[in-house]
């Protein structure tokens, strides 16, 4: 290693990586299947026809259930941090590369050694799954795709706990099929579970997430297997064309559809921003570490899972009701993290509104649910180019006008005389394309293929518009 060229990591493998790890790094031998060689481990396979689905539910736990949660949510974040700093400094230190097996022989030794006795009160399991995300964390950093992964902090990080099938119980209760009593390991009773709609029958659960948000309110998130029937086609009247809509996303209106129909914006944060404003305040007048200044933080963080709440709650709504009533649905692809880049120099405080006012549409979130939507229920998302001129563009001669201001929201054409509303025009343009492009798309298919659920312009550019 001292002969390697400055700056170049020299990689320790072989037996002399296996005893700086057992002798430096201080990671057991692998005992267990000692004769048998490692193979990598494989996900498990799911059914055909079926897809993965999470159904959340609210749960409110005993105080003791709720004691054991706590301490289990603060040992998955103390093994990542550990697994971290291991793989880390052996690396750094040693150039020997560390990885899940290894982090799980390690916490093999940390639950024997005597300082660190207490991780035995959690499920070993639940701590290998925060190993398992500690290395798909660095597998995403390897592949270049995200940041080097950072420790996790108690008053950032959100609180949860994965559990696989070995560390929970699920018993069905016959009377009423999809619910029944959900137990966690090293905990003797059940759940309180509120049981807003019920499993699909017959399924078993596969993994839970349990998880604590900042307004101390336990969920648990329910993965399991299901076969989700598509929808019927939907066409247009007295006609076997698929019913498109053109969805124009905004600030005006949230969405803005082909036939004119607007979806007002909720506006969440501006709505509440004087109510966080005055808690904030009250908040910086508390003296740190008092009950005074945690109930005041406990109403911010209420305010807060409110805003959530609505907002998820309105786009669910609105994406089933897209998705049930069009065959065919057109986005524009936007991107979003530009959008939202802080702005420098003059009109930087009227960008940072716009930026706030970006983020509080929660088009990214719209944008996701439409896209998986579409998937489960046999539909088709088609994502227009961010550069296809559809505010400027005349939706009924096809001429493309100059630039328009954000304020201009009429404009005539000056070759036809038509008068457009903004909004409404850039809808038809992006139905008119995205309807291009599914015929395009339809008809390049062998027969009897369906039709993606997702076309993507940028992915297709041999049909890029002329």
């Amino acid at each position: 290693m001292a002969d390697a060229a400055e700056g170049q990591a020299v990689r320790v493998v072989g037996a002399e990586a296996e005893r700086v790890k057992r002798e430096v790094v201080g990671i057991p031998e692998r005992h267990k299947h000692k004769e048998r060689a490692a193979v990598p481990l494989s996900g498990r396979a799911k059914e055909a026809g079926t897809r993965s689905r999470v159904y959340r539910y609210r749960f409110y736990p005993t105080e003791e259930q709720a004691e054991q949660l706590v301490r289990t949510f603060g040992a998955c974040r103390w093994v990542y941090n550990e697994g971290l700093r291991l793989r880390s400094g052996a690396w750094r230190k040693h150039r020997v590369p560390v990885g899940f097996a290894e982090t799980c022989r390690a916490l093999t030794g940390w639950r024997r050694a005597a300082e660190t006795c207490w991780l035995t009160e959690v499920s070993s399991t639940v701590l290998q799954q925060s190993l398992r995300h500690l290395d798909a964390a660095f597998g995403r950093f390897f592949r270049g795709v995200a940041k080097h992964p950072k420790p996790k902090r108690k008053h950032r990080s959100r609180d949860a706990a994965v559990y696989v099938r070995t560390g929970f119980r699920w018993v069905e209760d016959p009377t009423r099929p999809g619910t029944g009593d959900l137990a966690l390991a090293k905990q003797a009773g059940p759940l309180d579970v509120r049981w807003s709609r019920p499993l699909p029958a017959g399924a078993e659960p596969v993994r839970l997430i349990v998880t604590r948000d900042r307004a101390g309110r336990f969920f648990v998130s329910v993965l399991v297997e299901e076969r989700i029937a598509p929808l019927s086609a939907v066409f247009e009247a007295h006609s076997r064309a698929p019913r498109a809509v053109g969805l124009d996303l905004g600030l005006t209106a949230l969405v803005t559809l082909d036939d004119g129909t607007a979806v007002a914006p909720p506006r969440l944060m501006r709505r509440y921003a004087k109510k966080l404003a005055r808690l904030q305040k009250e908040l910086h007048r508390k003296r740190k570490g008092s009950q005074n200044r945690d109930k005041v933080r406990q109403r911010i963080a209420r305010s807060y899972a409110r805003i959530g709440d609505v907002r998820k709650d309105l786009l669910d709504q609105l994406t089933t009701r897209l998705v049930r009533e069009n065959q065919v649905l057109v986005v524009e692809d936007l991107s979003i993290a530009t959008l939202v880049r802080a702005a420098k120099g003059p009109g930087r405080r009227r960008k940072a509104r716009l930026n706030e006012s970006i983020r509080d549409a929660c088009w990214g979130e719209l944008l996701r649910q439409l896209t998986y939507k579409c998937e489960w229920y046999g539909r088709t998302l088609v994502v227009v180019d961010r550069f296809f001129p559809s505010t400027r563009r005349c939706s009924a001669c096809h001429t493309k006008g100059g630039r328009l201001d954000l304020s201009v929201r009429k404009w005539t054409c000056a070759e036809c005389g038509a008068v457009h509303e903004r909004d409404v025009n850039a809808a038809v343009n992006l139905r008119d394309e995205g309807l291009r492009l599914y015929r395009l798309v339809a008809a390049s298919l062998p027969p009897g293929r369906p039709v993606p659920a997702v076309i993507r312009l940028s992915e297709l550019p041999e049909y890029a518009a002329e």
